[in-house]
């Protein structure tokens, strides 16, 4: 009951702020936000939750193992969670996850639930929440905005249960955005709870109150510019984020053009997981390292040149070397999460600071640079979640749970692949790269404006005239 307390007091406190400052708008903005992974909430016991957050307050963070409620797990039970917020200048934000949930005895699951919520002086929203897999009483369920299901003759079930608003009144704006991406009531005793226990899943909230400016008066335009129509102003170029971590040397970049044959799906919870093809790993977030003290990530160890995927839509940024991290790459996703890549044996011609690209995009490729060239080739993977960031390079929450729920193709072989190894370094004590032939194929009847040609003709037989 205390966080569903902390909900009510986020968004009081923000309209309380707002009220008072009707005289004078140019008071300094309020911005709180608040988010948890589960909440059990039983009428006349304490209550239960785990993964609580709040800013401000003491909380930036709240990140859990799993959890049970009661202690066999029969009402509630999930696997990992985390939580981020945070409110700084005019903007707010939550963001949670919930994995593996099982509720009233199995009789509702899901894979995942992910709460989001924005407030800030312009809008709020909260895109990004989804609920994946989702099976009510058997039975599959589409996860809807604010949809209603109702459960047997006991209780009833609403799926991203949200409020979005932005109004304004007395010369101030009150931006307020609230998202539970599962909310379950008893209406009836059920499942070891009595009537009008609630349980909620993955809850995200941001206030937002700020003095609304008016317009200044803009001067006329110049002539508009060859090339740029009259009343159009010019694009600016969104300043890229720097990434959290100690600047180097920064040696010539190594590029490999990407394979042309790798088609790579989505995961239920709209990510890909970032190595293609066969790999391995295991958890080892939080083990003692040497230059950073702990392990900030996880390690996904993949043959030399295996093709690395961004792992969900975004901005790539902070391209280039870095002692530790060797060849690396930074990609930020749309809600503001970023990404570590380290120890890349070359990047993508997508691989350019600034570059957008699209989740499951060839951005890079597997190596041991950096700190790591004695150690099998791997791929350094961090997430650090945008309500972490002022923390810097320590902002970061474990992996492995995220990197165990995405899909990922195994097993996979892929031709453009082969062969290529990146320069060896005039250092190194290693025996050369060389090559023994085993079989030559004729490809001179390959086109280049037919890609699947030249596959065609690799695996064809030489021909008489050959």
């Amino acid at each position: 009951m205390h966080l569903r307390l902390l909900a009510l007091f986020l968004l009081s406190g923000a309209l309380a702020a707002a009220g008072s400052s009707a005289n004078t708008p140019t008071k300094p903005p309020v911005v709180s936000a608040g988010a948890y992974g589960i909440s059990v909430s039983v009428p006349g016991q304490p209550g239960a939750g785990a993964a609580s957050a709040s800013a401000p307050g003491t909380a930036l963070t709240g990140v859990a193992d799993g959890f049970a409620y009661p202690a066999d797990g029969l009402s509630a039970r999930t696997g990992a969670q985390s939580s981020s917020v945070s409110a700084r200048g005019t903007a707010s934000q939550a963001v949670t996850d919930v994995l593996a949930i099982s509720l009233l005895n199995g009789e509702i699951t899901a894979d995942s639930a992910a709460g989001r919520a924005n407030a800030s002086a312009s809008r709020s929203d909260t895109a990004g929440s989804q609920v994946t897999n989702l099976v009510v009483l058997g039975q599959p369920v589409t996860a809807t905005p604010n949809g209603r299901f109702p459960l047997g003759d006991w209780g009833y079930a609403v799926t991203l249960e949200q409020a979005a608003e932005a109004p304004v009144a007395e010369g101030t704006r009150n931006a307020h955005a609230s998202m539970t991406a599962l909310h379950v009531v008893l209406t009836a005793d059920h499942g070891g709870l009595p009537a009008g226990a609630e349980i909620l899943v993955g809850h995200a909230e941001a206030s937002a109150s700020t003095a609304v400016v008016p317009p200044v008066a803009q001067p006329s335009e110049p002539a508009a510019k060859p090339g740029r129509p009259a009343g159009v102003p010019p694009k600016q170029k969104k300043p890229l984020p720097k990434a959290p971590e100690l600047p180097t040397g920064r040696p010539g970049s190594v590029y490999k053009p990407p394979p042309t044959d790798i088609t790579a799906p989505l995961s239920p919870a709209g990510y890909v997981f970032p190595v293609y093809g066969a790999s391995s790993f295991t958890d080892t977030f939080g083990a003692p390292r040497a230059g950073v003290g702990w392990h900030h990530g996880e390690d996904i160890f993949a043959p030399l040149g295996a093709p690395l995927l961004a792992v969900a839509d975004g901005t790539v940024f902070s391209v280039g070397w870095n002692d530790l991290g060797g060849y690396r790459l930074w990609l930020r996703d749309r809600q503001g999460n970023q990404f570590y890549y380290a120890h890349l044996s070359a990047f993508s011609p997508l691989a350019v600071d600034g570059n957008e690209v699209r989740a499951g995009a060839v951005i890079g490729f597997v190596g041991n640079t950096g700190d790591a060239q004695t150690t099998p080739y791997h791929l350094h993977f961090e997430i650090h979640p945008v309500g972490l960031l002022p923390l810097g390079y320590d902002g970061v929450v474990n992996a492995f749970p995220y990197l165990s729920a995405w899909r990922r193709l195994q097993d996979v072989t892929f031709s453009a692949g082969r062969g290529w190894a990146p320069p060896v370094p005039a250092t190194a004590t290693a025996p050369r790269p060389a090559a023994v032939l085993l079989g030559s194929t004729d490809i001179s009847s390959a086109s280049g404006l037919d890609p699947g040609s030249l596959d065609r003709a690799l695996l064809a037989p030489i021909s008489a005239q050959g």
